[in-house]
């Protein structure tokens, strides 16, 4: 029986999405299933569009409606996208409790914290549903700490250096 682990990628530097990616491109390397769910990016993301391409070891999944980040979705907008958001963290539970996947990454889900979109006992209740699945990643700007604690592995992505605006 697999253990599952909990890998966490935060912090206020770029690559956070990119490093969980790495995780499912080693998994399917190793002939695993991996699952993205991305959060706040809207559905237009270009930047991992190229992932389609890895299906079916590697399955990309956005809920959201609108064609930009949520952050630039008007106020009555940010409304109707918190549902589909809420429906992509229920899909997110359906996959860990059916066991559906070997690596989960759910991008940007601390994010949701942070607009109070869910809340941290959501994420610990996720969690906590299963104890046979390998891998669980979560990608954010903050950590709190009541979620630290439940974590196998933390990363903490930090910015030293940016190109000039």
């Amino acid at each position: 029986m697999n253990r599952r682990i909990v890998q966490v990628f935060y912090g206020p530097g770029k690559g956070k999405t990119s490093a969980a990616v790495g995780q499912c491109i080693r998994a399917a390397s190793l002939g695993q299933s991996a699952i993205i769910i991305q959060f706040l990016k809207g559905k237009e993301s270009e930047e991992f569009n190229f992932l389609e391409r890895l299906e079916p070891d590697i399955k990309l999944f956005r809920f959201e409606k609108g064609d930009c980040s949520y952050s630039e979705l008007s106020a009555s907008r940010q409304k109707e996208e918190r549902m589909n958001i809420r429906n992509g963290f229920n899909f997110a539970r359906k996959v860990v409790d059916t066991g559906e996947c070997d690596v989960l990454v759910l991008d940007e889900v601390l994010g949701l914290l942070d607009l109070e979109i869910i809340t941290i006992e959501d994420i610990i209740n996720l969690i906590g549903l299963r104890e046979d699945y390998c891998r669980l990643v979560l990608t954010g700007r903050r950590l709190p700490p009541e979620i630290a604690e439940y974590a196998d592995v933390i990363s903490k992505i930090d910015l030293e250096k940016d190109l000039p605006a």
